[in-house]
């Protein structure tokens, strides 16, 4: 790995897997419309992780780790 590489790891908590799903999230009550936060995830959390932010009706969009870019996070 060089020094310009990182690993990503999943947001789930005690969980150090490698994340491949990223979870694009808003509190409409403290972002703005267009703001996305991200939370990681590997592919065993990713459905728990999806659920929580659903649940709260936070979640906006999922993507492949691959996909993301600056303006993400």
């Amino acid at each position: 790995m060089t020094s310009d590489e990182r690993v990503l790891r999943c947001s789930a908590k005690g969980c150090g897997a490698e994340a491949v799903h990223a979870l694009l999230w808003n509190n409409p009550r403290l972002h703005t419309t267009g703001r996305r936060k991200v939370w990681l995830a590997c592919d065993a959390h990713r459905e728990h992780l999806s659920s929580f932010l659903s649940t709260r009706d936070f979640l906006r969009d999922v993507v492949a780790v691959s996909e993301l870019d600056e303006t993400h996070g």
